[in-house]
């Protein structure tokens, strides 16, 4: 079983929760509810992953607050 980090943000426009998976490409998702967006990423995965293992552009590492003046 593989496991992965994906970032995600609610629009505020719409109300739905967007989300993607950093450095995979095609990996990105949109939902009404979290539960319904963690399924719609893995089965996205899970396609992009029938033509074999993608190389990650890029590892997730993490966020970062920034304060500005």
């Amino acid at each position: 079983m593989r496991s992965y980090t994906a970032v995600i943000e609610r629009d505020p426009e719409t109300g739905l929760y967007v989300g993607y998976i950093p450095g995979f490409p095609g990996a990105h998702s949109q939902a009404e509810t979290l539960d319904e967006l963690n399924q719609n990423l893995a089965e996205v995965v899970t396609m992009l992953l029938e033509d074999g293992e993608p190389p990650l552009e890029g590892n997730f590492v993490g966020t970062q607050n920034i304060q500005v003046a």
